[in-house]
């Protein structure tokens, strides 16, 4: 959008659907439809984010007034305006399913196109390999395309597998990095609003959240992640054969349960490779195993069965709210030792700050595997590749953690851009 306004005409590949589509696609796959892979909660307009919680807090440091530019778009765009001063600005999915609509509208008003259902697949590089200039992508009929350009940004998003090992083949220069992983663990949202404000009533206080944080024995972090108050679990899932789940919230965050990642972090050492690519690799091991432990649906399992060790045979008071099928399972099963051993270390603890979050049938589930990129590609002080004019960009290429610190990368790309081109006119 920011290149679009200035006076570029920037074309967005996008191998996804356009959001209306892509919300269908994702309806009929958590109503027992087949999982479309460049159509999902993952892929499609508007990335990972619009199926979430929308959260638009951030902890990066903003000396220039990008975060409040980014917020001021979001409520030009649909978003209410309380985002700009509240201090855990929020969105809900709900909200952005139009959002996202709008974003496009304004993108396309002010000259730039949007190709939805095209994958890059290649770059084209010159003969000695310093300058972009070009890509290959496919559109959904399978037809290929040769695009010229000097100019190519990489915002591909944290789940974009294939185009890792595109860029692993062409060279460009990534390393694995650490992140983290685990489960999603629901409880009673009446019960995290009498822990936090000791009644189930509001009294025109937001709907209660938590953050906890803690370490293992071992020394591992352990934290909530990506918290949903009044939220639901969803199957995340972007490749057959695995399964990987989120949280999402409506604005209202108006759902019986809260529900949250839990997660441990893991670094390149607990990858069993030194290839860049092996976070991805671990990442696939993990949802294969919470694949076949659920039989191809959402693996689930109550704090007191996970801590004992056994596959759960039925629920408690706490009734899971997942969109999409799920199995009572053994997470066990799934998560590495190092990671079960520091989730049975730090729940108990995290007990102790939020009265009744250790309750036995606390309900998990699996596999939480993609907090962020497990990947970082390498640029310079000018947001560049080694590659000239090629920019990695945002969470994917392992430079932000959320929306908001994705959109402000992506104006700091668009600023080294625009510091290199004059507009066209």
């Amino acid at each position: 959008g920011w290149l679009a306004e200035a006076g570029y005409a920037p074309i967005l590949l996008e191998r996804g659907a356009p959001v209306e589509e892509r919300t269908e696609d994702v309806r009929r796959f958590w109503q027992g439809g087949e999982l479309q892979e460049d159509s999902n909660v993952q892929f499609g307009e508007g990335g990972a984010g619009t199926f979430s919680d929308g959260k638009l807090n951030t902890q990066i440091k903003d000396r220039y007034g990008r975060i409040r530019k980014v917020l001021e778009w979001f409520v030009e765009a649909g978003a209410d305006p309380s985002i700009l001063w509240w201090n855990k600005p929020h969105v809900g999915t709900d909200v952005l399913y139009t959002v996202v609509q709008n974003l496009r509208k304004r993108i396309l008003a002010a000259g730039g196109e949007i190709w939805f259902h095209t994958k890059v697949t290649d770059l084209k590089m010159d003969p000695e390999g310093g300058q972009i200039i070009g890509v290959t992508c496919e559109d959904g009929q399978g037809n290929i395309r040769q695009l010229p350009a000097e100019t190519v940004i990489l915002a591909i998003g944290h789940s974009a597998r294939d185009t890792f090992s595109m860029l692993q083949k062409n060279g460009i220069p990534m390393h694995a990095k650490s992140f983290a992983v685990g489960v999603r663990i629901e409880h009673p949202q009446e019960m995290i609003q009498i822990s936090q404000y000791g009644t189930s009533e509001r009294n025109g206080l937001p709907v209660a959240d938590y953050k906890l944080t803690g370490r293992s024995p071992s020394g591992r972090g352990v934290y909530s992640f990506c918290m949903c108050p009044g939220g639901q679990v969803v199957n995340a899932s972007s490749e057959p054969g695995k399964i990987a789940v989120n949280g999402m919230s409506r604005a209202a965050r108006d759902g019986r349960n809260a529900n949250s990642a839990l997660v441990v972090t893991v670094s390149p050492e607990d990858f069993g490779s030194r290839d860049s690519l092996a976070g991805v690799a671990f990442q696939r091991r993990l949802e294969a195993a919470a694949f076949t432990a659920g039989s191809g649906n959402i693996p689930v399992q109550l704090w007191e069965d996970f801590r004992l060790g056994r596959v759960s045979r039925t629920t408690g008071d706490v009734q899971p709210d997942l969109c999409g099928s799920w199995e009572l399972s053994d997470l066990r099963e799934v998560l590495p030792e190092a990671v079960n051993e520091a989730l049975l270390s730090q729940i108990p603890e995290f007990g102790k700050k939020i009265r009744g979050y250790d309750r036995p049938d606390a309900v998990l589930s699996g596999v939480e595997s993609r907090t962020s990129s497990p990947v970082r590609i390498e640029r310079n002080e000018e947001m560049e590749s080694t590659v000239r004019g090629l920019y990695p960009c945002g969470e994917g290429a392992g430079y932000a953690g959320g929306i908001t610190s994705a959109a402000v990368d992506g104006i700091k790309i668009a600023e080294a851009i625009i510091r290199r081109y004059r507009p066209w006119t």
